[in-house]
């Protein structure tokens, strides 16, 4: 449900995020683990890395400058806000063109009868927007089934 970039150093390890609270933001790696959901107790927080770590530290780079963005409750692309996995995909590139590494997929914002809950029509009529339905975009869980991702951490086993 959420993603960020883990950013470690001696003593502070810290999670670059973009959050409803707080827009674009350095978290502690402690409080990042403190608020998240849980399993038996203990963070249900999956740390994963590139296969081909080629590129991190650009990409932690780029995710400095979009410190102090605010969040994007719209989940629009180049509005100048974030969304959590936004920000993850905007800091990723790849090959000489520099193109996103994760994959944008159209957005759905309906349930797997097709409805469209209640709650989407008046989150974007709140904002007066249409629904970004079939929207480039991306997602946390779409994110995690990249291959060239694995899986080196969960801090709930």
């Amino acid at each position: 449900s959420h993603v960020g970039i883990a950013v470690p150093a001696a003593g502070a390890d810290s999670v670059l995020e973009a959050t409803s609270d707080g827009g674009v933001r350095l978290t502690a790696l402690a409080d990042f683990l403190g608020r998240s959901a849980r399993i038996d107790g203990r963070p249900a927080v999956t740390v994963m890395r590139l296969r081909d770590t080629t590129g991190v530290t650009a990409a932690v780079a780029r995710a400095r400058t979009y410190l102090g963005q605010p969040y994007d409750y719209s989940f629009r692309p180049d509005n100048g806000k974030m969304y959590c996995s936004e920000l993850v995909w905007e800091c990723y590139l790849t090959g000489s063109k520099n193109e996103h590494l994760f994959t944008a997929r159209p957005m759905n914002f309906r349930t797997a009868d097709g409805r469209l809950p209640q709650f989407w029509i008046d989150h974007f009529a709140a904002m007066d927007q249409p629904i970004p339905e079939g929207v480039p975009g991306t997602n946390p869980q779409d994110m995690s089934r990249e291959k060239f991702l694995k899986i080196v951490y969960r801090y709930w086993q």
